[in-house]
């Protein structure tokens, strides 16, 4: 079997915000594309599109919002000491 290689820490707040974007947006376009133009073959052709260009927007904005967002995450959020 192969070992999986796995980045070192320092990577995590560029793959967490990269990872959550590509999930969100994909699903995200997905639906408001087959919303607006519903299951044929122009949804099709338009998906891809739609997906890279919200990809685009939504990861910058995910590394700028994201310390903010922890932030108040951690107003609202007793955290519990580990055991």
């Amino acid at each position: 079997m192969f070992a999986i290689r796995k980045l070192p820490a320092r990577f995590a707040p560029v793959v967490l915000p990269l990872v959550l974007s590509v999930l969100m947006t994909f699903v995200v376009s997905m639906i408001s594309t087959l919303r607006s133009l519903g299951p044929t073959p122009a949804f099709l052709a338009t998906w891809p599109g739609a997906w890279a260009i919200s990809w685009l927007v939504a990861f910058p904005t995910l590394l700028a919002v994201l310390p903010l967002v922890r932030r108040i995450v951690a107003l609202v959020v007793v955290v519990s000491p580990r055991r």
